[in-house]
């Protein structure tokens, strides 16, 4: 094959094809492959690649004798601002400890007992190594998926566009050719790398949500995206929630205490925004419990055992994305989401620590079993079109955009240029901060500074339509 469109010749042809390979993709996948369903992992880098991969943060689940999926439930409720799909929490909580006693049968390993982390009333946080639970849980699955017969993982590789065919999806077309499928899932992760300061591996700019978009599907809450409170100043490394949850505190320039540590990470993030700069003193915690991010902070050059470590907030976490319903169907038949670049509602206007982790087992797993539920019997596509010929250019000078117009605290000054952005997701984003005129959890407008009860809805995005609010249960 010559055309790097894939236009010539149908490469592949499998049950199900995922694209990407964090967390949310491999459960997808594996879940998918014990159904005795041929499946096809392709993704962009090599599967260590991940923002999965990197996250420090462990995985909530009521597991404990003085906890339950309730209590989990209205933590979840009371992060997400009256903005939370009521029963997409009550799945999320309902199907946590099962999904934790899955990974553990995958060969992930927890400490013994679960941690505290901001907004949980209970601890219910279990973590691998410290802070390297993503990458514990990822390597575990990856094992998994590598071994297994009916999975071909296909690595560093694009993919251009979605292949449709009277109105379904049935495919992808990627830089080395087509690959037809019954269905088709996104697991691509978020877009934080669009912002100049981000804890995001630099590849994840919402490739995912673009290509949705484009070919017809609805997303939604993009003007939702949490910054952590706690990157380390001079990089943008996280510095995990554990490290607070284990007692880590918050002070400012004097040395000064100004915040409750465990507060949600939008009111910790504003926090510390307000005074330009801040501490993590390590000082009060047990080191030994993180031992490679202690590692990694010294390398950095500080000694979090003499001196506390300056941090500052940085783009994290994309709560909105393709609008899908519980099982991750998407708008358009034949295409599923799950992960970071999914919207369920789950999240709300904020998410609640560690719950996203949760969210790509527990609803990567319920996608996989409805497209293979939902496969037709006699699909025939016909020719892709070629991709979309526009280009989505992110460079410095976008980043640095992206953080002062759309950053902690947004304006329609900071937000009007970003309509017409060299790429498409930050002018959906800016599209949808500008049509909620309001401040919601992490979407803070100085123009419009308080919550407006009229506006609890999700902002949904339809190609070629203005936004609209809609209120899901």
């Amino acid at each position: 094959m010559t055309n790097s469109t894939g236009n010539e010749s149908k490469r592949e042809q499998v049950d199900l094809l995922v694209v990407g390979s964090g967390i949310a993709g491999l459960v997808t996948a594996l879940t998918a492959a014990e159904q005795d369903a041929n499946v096809m992992v392709v993704s962009k880098g090599a599967l260590s690649s991940s923002a999965s991969y990197h996250a420090q943060g462990g995985i909530a689940a009521a597991c404990g004798e003085d906890d339950n999926p309730e209590l989990h439930a209205a933590d979840t409720l009371r992060a997400g601002r009256g903005l939370c799909r009521p029963s997409a929490v009550e799945t999320l909580v309902e199907d946590a400890p099962a999904r934790i006693d899955d990974l553990r049968n995958w060969g992930a390993r927890f400490g013994s007992e679960p941690g505290l982390e901001g907004g949980h009333s209970r601890s219910r946080v279990f973590h691998s190594r410290g802070a390297e639970t993503g990458r514990e849980i990822e390597l575990a699955i990856a094992r998994r998926v590598r071994a297994e017969s009916r999975i071909r993982v296909c690595e560093n590789e694009r993919v251009l566009g979605l292949w449709r065919s009277r109105g379904y999806c049935v495919g992808i077309i990627g830089e080395q050719g087509r690959i037809f499928s019954s269905a088709t899932l996104l697991a691509t992760g978020g877009a934080g790398a669009l912002w100049s300061r981000t804890t995001n591996p630099r590849g994840a700019l919402g490739e995912g949500i673009a290509i949705a978009y484009r070919a017809g599907a609805a997303v939604a809450d993009l003007e939702f995206v949490q910054f952590h409170p706690t990157a380390l100043s001079a990089s943008g490394m996280l510095l995990s929630e554990a490290l607070r949850g284990a007692g880590a505190l918050l002070l400012d320039t004097s040395g000064e205490r100004f915040t409750d540590e465990l507060a949600p990470r939008d009111v910790v993030a504003r926090a510390i925004a307000a005074r330009g700069s801040a501490l993590l003193d390590l000082r009060p915690i047990d080191r030994g419990r993180f031992p490679a991010l202690i590692d990694r902070i010294r390398e950095a050059g500080y000694d979090p055992e003499t001196e506390p470590v300056p941090v500052a907030p940085a783009a994290h976490y994309t709560l909105g994305g393709i609008v899908t319903d519980l099982d991750g169907r998407s708008t358009l038949p034949g295409l599923y989401a799950a992960g970071e670049c999914a919207c369920t509602g789950v999240h709300g206007a904020n998410r609640l620590a560690s719950n996203s982790l949760l969210e790509c087992v527990v609803f990567g797993r319920r996608a996989a079993l409805a497209a293979l539920a939902d496969a037709p019997l006699d699909l025939e596509p016909e020719s892709p079109e070629p991709p979309p010929a526009e280009v989505d250019l992110v460079d410095r000078e976008l980043r640095e955009q992206m953080w002062q117009g759309a950053g902690l605290v947004r304006d329609a000054a900071g937000l009007e240029p970003l309509r017409t952005a060299s790429a498409l997701v930050p002018r959906l984003v800016a599209e949808c901060a500008l049509h909620r005129r309001e401040s919601r959890g992490v979407h803070f407008r100085a123009d419009f500074p308080v919550e407006d009860p009229e506006l609890a809805a999700h902002t949904v995005l339809r190609h070629g339509q203005e936004p609209l609010f809609e209120r899901w249960s």
